[in-house]
């Protein structure tokens, strides 16, 4: 249970310090409590916390959106990555008139009941509900294929001629862990979606001004149809977008005649949060391949075997030999010595994800000597703190430890409380 935050660090109601590698799921792309926007949403608050109506700091967050993905011309702000998704699909559909969409297995897009699916027997068989509650005739309507197949993807488009609304896609797939795509993967999805009619949908929750500060597709030179946002646009506030091409985003009430609303969407403290983490990104930049770097020499000095997938500052370790390519091989980790990691890594003060959420880099870093600081803070350069010991939870030793932590004695009270905690956090990461 989580008591305070600070740049790289959680304090929890015990009063033991960790080493934070999860960031809130990805919002505190500026580690906890950034100087900049603890100011931006005190100074909000201070004006006013809900209006129902645009807002300056809403307005100047949008054009900084706008100018830096490239697909976006117009944006819409909501209260959550899972609405920003559901709405986009509800334009996708009518615009195309058609009614079904096609994701990829491993692939999260938020909770709406048509996207909370699991694989069915074949990559064109309809999807099959993942919890209780979701209608199984509302599931039919998704389709899956595996992650980086674009075979899969021209059957399931050749199954189903002129249904298909939107192919929706992690352009990064984190939540299976971090897989990469393929060479050519979204060049082929752009292709077989122009020919079919269908919108390319990139869900960039995760990755927008993550992977790169326009987003995976700024990267990739591959552009969507429409985007969602969240998480770092909301600088650790609610927050979720879409947007596209002005053309296709003014079908959207009221200039147009698809309805979205929100009573609270475009809050001012998520704006002003927004903005500050915008215009610190651009004034920092973070060597987040040394993480990874630490991540290996660690593994291989414990004779461990484990694969570093990174794009940008998301990154997971696969207890496995080689990195992942969709869902099926991801799920083929060694997930019992992951256990023994997390714990271990628990108990020695850091907070790894749960497999196989991945973990996320911030700018803020932890110093030796007990000196946490944020970028532009003066704790000198934003990833110094990010090494990797020569030992490692697999062979009996700590790997990021916060600086001065102390382990437990083995078989102690003090350590079944750790594991304890750390069992349980684990139980809550993979619910969510």
């Amino acid at each position: 249970m989580i008591a305070s935050g600070r740049g790289a660090t959680v304090t929890d109601v015990d009063g033991r310090e960790y080493v934070d590698y999860g960031c809130s799921y990805g919002p505190l792309i500026l580690g906890h409590a950034h100087p900049a926007v603890v100011e931006a949403v005190r100074d909000a608050a201070g004006r006013g916390t809900s209006f129902g109506a645009l807002t300056e700091a809403g307005a100047e967050l949008a054009e900084r959106v706008v100018d830096a993905v490239p697909s976006i011309e117009m944006v819409r702000f909501v209260n959550s990555g899972t609405e920003a998704t559901m709405s986009a699909i509800r334009l996708a559909r009518a615009a195309t008139g058609r009614d079904r969409v096609l994701k990829f297995e491993g692939c999260y897009h938020g909770h709406a009941d048509g996207l909370l699916v699991a694989a069915g027997s074949g990559v064109a068989t309809l999807a099959l509900p993942d919890s209780p509650g979701v209608p199984a005739a509302y599931a039919e309507q998704t389709l899956l294929a595996p992650y980086n197949d674009l075979a899969a993807v021209e059957a399931v488009f050749a199954a189903h001629p002129g249904e298909i609304a939107c192919v929706i896609v992690e352009p990064i797939a984190g939540n299976m862990g971090v897989v990469p795509p393929a060479p050519g993967f979204f060049e082929g999805l752009r292709e077989i979606c122009d020919r079919d009619g269908a919108l390319l949908f990139f869900d960039e929750v995760i990755t927008g001004f993550r992977a790169a500060y326009g987003g995976t597709q700024q990267a990739l030179g591959v552009l969507p149809d429409l985007t969602a946002l969240g998480k770092v646009i909301g600088g650790g506030l609610p927050v979720g977008a879409y947007g596209g091409p002005r053309a296709l985003m003014e079908r959207m009430a009221p200039v147009g005649d698809v309805y979205q609303a929100g009573t609270l969407s475009g809050n001012p403290l998520a704006m002003a949060a927004g903005r500050a983490t915008l215009d610190a990104l651009r004034a920092h930049e973070c060597a987040y391949a040394r993480l990874e770097r630490g991540l290996r020499e660690a593994a291989a000095a414990a004779g461990a075997t484990v694969s570093v997938a990174r794009a940008g500052s998301t990154l997971t370790p696969f207890f496995r030999d080689a990195a992942p390519r969709d869902y099926a091989e991801a799920r083929g980790s060694d997930t019992a010595r992951f256990a023994r990691f997390h714990c271990s890594d628990a108990r020695r003060g850091g907070t790894p994800p749960a497999e196989p959420v991945r973990g996320v880099v911030r700018l803020a870093r932890a110093r030796r000597g007990g000196d946490r600081s944020h970028p532009g803070g003066g704790g000198g350069s934003a990833a110094g703190g990010l090494t990797a010991r020569a030992t490692h939870p697999l062979s009996g030793a700590g790997v990021f430890p916060a600086p001065g932590a102390r382990a437990p004695a083995p078989g102690s009270p003090e350590e079944e409380s750790v594991h304890c905690r750390s069992r349980r956090a684990t139980r809550i990461l993979v619910q969510r």
